[in-house]
């Protein structure tokens, strides 16, 4: 009986510790709570960077966030890059709270490479192809021809029915910046690519031979020596070879 009695007392400690136990942490969760939710915890300030394409304004109201907003419960982080995701401008974001108060933004922009004609707009693409946006007016890009267009949706990759020269040509934007060489447009409706210098100066091939050329210096060369004699009119034929051919002639 004694040995019963003792094992029901410690049945019973136990479950007023297991008790109070869950009350202290129901105070300290309520406390928590209180603490998090006082104005010294709104949100004052936010702050972005590494924006370009939008401004810091367009940005914090395209996240959803406001001044006022408690910076734990209302201004989530998630929810933030969540909205900023959903705009094909943005590649990537990071969004930090610094406590007590700022929201801090740290955008990673796509960037406008060249633009398709179709119909009366102009369809804005990265340089990996992703579709940015419908334009009305003409942009001051590299205009991609003779292209067969399936979709031009924003915020996905554009689609052709010449995909596999526009895949090849892409590489060329890319390249383009890397060499400081600008094309007005570039044609892909034949085998060989035309690609703009001037109206009337036009360097033809296929699109891998025209990188390659970009890449070793070579069209640059040709490009340079050209443009120190003032000839603005002819054809520049670049060979798979990696050599480039000069013609007065226009193709």
């Amino acid at each position: 009986m004694a040995e019963d009695k003792k094992v029901k007392k410690k049945k019973k400690r136990k479950k007023k510790n297991y008790l109070l136990r869950i009350f202290m942490f129901a105070v300290i969760c309520a406390a928590l709570y209180f603490l998090l939710n006082l104005s010294f915890f709104d949100v004052a300030k936010i702050t972005v960077k590494n924006n370009n394409y939008y401004t810091a304004e367009q940005i914090i109201e395209k996240g959803g966030v406001k001044t006022g907003e408690n910076i734990f419960f209302e201004s989530r982080t998630g929810r933030i890059k969540s909205a900023l995701l959903e705009d094909a401008y943005i590649k990537n974001v990071k969004v930090s709270r610094r406590l007590p108060s700022t929201i801090v933004i740290d955008v990673e922009e796509r960037t406008e490479a060249a633009a398709v004609k179709y119909g009366d707009i102009y369809i804005i693409l990265d340089e990996s192809g992703l579709v940015l946006r419908h334009s009305e007016v003409e942009p001051k890009l590299t205009l991609l021809e003779g292209l067969t267009l399936k979709s031009i949706e924003p915020g996905k990759a554009l689609e052709a029915e010449e995909n596999y020269m526009l895949s090849d040509t892409l590489e060329i934007l890319r390249m383009m910046k890397e060499s400081e060489v600008y094309f007005k447009s570039i044609d892909l409706s034949g085998v060989m690519i035309k690609a703009y210098i001037y109206d009337n100066l036009i360097c033809s091939g296929t699109p891998e031979a025209v990188a390659q050329n970009l890449e070793n210096g070579g069209l640059q060369q040709v490009l340079y020596d050209l443009y120190s004699q003032g000839v603005e009119r002819g054809t520049i034929t670049v060979n798979s070879d990696g050599t480039c051919a000069f013609n007065a002639a226009i193709d």
